[in-house]
C-alpha cells in the first residue's frame, strides 16, 4: 500500500462515487482473508490501513494468561509485560507481523476487491437512475433480435424486450429507435433487471400524458384504458373544468394529437370516450363505434345489458368480440348485448 493507492482510491470515489473509508474498510476485511487463507492459521488477525499514508500493517491478536495453553490465541503475562509493562491478564495484545510474501498478495486482494467495489457501485447507480423510470415512457435503440427476443439499448444498460411483450406483427431491427414502457426495475447481484414492454397500457397512458398538456396540468384525466396491443384501445377520459371537452382535448387540433399516438403504436386503433360514474351512459360510450338505444344495469351482479339496432349488433360485439371484450374490460362491468325488439332475438355476452 502506498500513497499513490491512496489517491487512486480518490480518484474512484470521485468518478465512481465511492467512499474511500468504505473501499478501505472493505480492504481490511478481504486482507484478513486473503492471509488466514494463504497461511492457514486460525490465529486472531486485523489488517490495519493508515489512511492517511496507505501504510498497512497486519496484527496478530492474542489473550494475556498467566499459563499459555493455546499459543495460536494465547501470550504469557510475562511476555506481554516485555512488549508494554502496563499488560494485565485478560487483556488483548496486537502482535505486529509482516510475512515477506504476503505483499503480493495484498496487491491482488486489492485490486480484486477494488474492481469488485467499482462494480457494485455501478450497478447501483443503473439501478438508481432506472428505477425512478418505473412506470414511465423510455426511447431505446434496437441493438440486436435473437431469435424472437430484442435487446435493446436504453443508455447506460441493455433491456430484454420479451416476446409476451412484444406486439403482434411488429417488426424489430437493428438501429431501430424503439419507445418502451418500463413495467418494473429490479436490483439483483448480476444487476438492475429492467423489465420493458410495447403492450402494457401504461405505453399508452404515458404516450397520452406526454403529448396533452390538459393531462399534464390535470384538467383531463385518464379513468381507464384497455388494450389489445397492436389492434384497438379504448381509453375513457374525464374533464375537471365543465370548458373543457376531454375529448376533443386528446384528439388535439385537427387529430393531431391522437393521430402522433397511434403513429407510434403502428397504427393501432384508439377509440375514446368520455367517463361517466353513471354506468349505461359510460358502458354505451364504451361500445363506441356502435350506437345503443337504450340500457339497464344490474348493480348486483355488475351485468349491464344493452340494447342495440339489428344492423348494429356486429359493430357493437366487433371482429371476433373484440370491441365488447374491450368494453367490458374498460368498464369493469359484464356487457349483455341485445338486438332490439322489432328485430330478430339475438344477444351476445361478454
Amino acid at each position: 500500500m502506498s500513497e499513490d493507492f491512496l489517491l487512486l482510491l480518490d480518484e474512484f470515489e470521485k468518478e465512481k462515487g465511492i467512499s474511500r473509508d468504505v473501499l478501505i474498510e472493505a480492504l481490511e476485511v478481504a486482507l484478513v482473508s486473503a492471509y488466514k487463507r494463504n497461511y492457514g492459521t486460525n490465529q486472531n488477525v486485523k489488517v490495519k490501513i493508515d489512511k492517511n499514508t496507505g501504510n498497512m500493517g497486519i496484527f496478530i491478536q492474542k489473550t494475556v494468561v498467566e499459563e499459555v495453553v493455546d499459543s495460536a490465541m494465547q501470550i504469557s503475562l510475562e511476555d506481554a509485560k516485555k512488549i508494554n509493562p502496563i499488560y494485565k491478564e485478560g487483556d488483548a495484545v496486537e502482535i505486529q507481523t509482516a510475512p515477506q510474501t504476503f505483499g503480493r498478495i495484498a496487491a491482488q486482494t486489492a485490486r480484486q476487491v477494488v474492481t469488485q467495489r467499482i462494480r457494485e457501485a455501478e450497478r447501483n447507480m443503473i439501478y438508481n437512475e432506472y428505477v425512478n423510470k418505473a412506470n414511465d415512457i423510455i426511447t431505446g435503440v434496437v441493438q440486436r433480435v435473437e431469435r424472437r427476443n430484442v435487446l435493446i439499448n436504453i443508455g447506460r444498460t441493455e433491456a430484454l424486450l420479451l416476446p409476451q411483450e412484444q406486439v403482434p406483427m411488429e417488426k424489430y431491427y437493428s438501429g431501430q429507435r424503439l419507445k418502451v414502457f418500463v413495467v418494473e426495475v429490479q436490483n439483483s447481484s448480476k444487476g438492475a433487471i429492467i423489465s420493458i414492454s410495447r403492450t402494457h397500457p401504461g405505453l399508452v397512458r404515458r404516450l397520452f400524458e406526454l403529448e396533452v398538456p390538459e393531462i399534464q396540468n390535470g384538467t383531463v384525466e385518464i379513468k381507464s384504458i384497455s388494450r389489445e396491443a397492436g389492434s384497438r384501445t379504448k381509453i375513457a377520459v374525464w374533464s375537471n373544468d365543465p370548458n373543457v371537452d376531454p375529448i376533443g382535448a386528446c384528439v388535439g387540433p385537427k387529430g393531431m394529437r391522437v393521430q402522433k399516438i397511434v403513429d407510434e403504436l403502428g397504427g393501432e386503433k384508439i377509440d375514446i370516450i368520455k367517463y361517466s360514474d353513471n354506468i349505461v351512459e359510460y358502458v354505451s360510450a364504451a361500445l363506441a363505434p356502435a350506437k345503443v338505444i337504450s340500457a339497464t344495469a344490474n348493480e348486483e351482479e355488475k351485468i349491464c345489458t344493452v340494447f342495440v339496432a339489428g344492423h348494429q349488433l356486429s359493430l357493437a360485439i366487433g371482429k371476433e368480440g373484440q370491441n365488447a371484450r374491450l368494453a367490458a374490460r374498460l368498464t369493469g362491468w359484464k356487457i349483455d348485448i341485445i338486438k332490439n325488439e322489432g328485430d330478430e332475438p339475438e344477444s351476445h355476452e361478454t
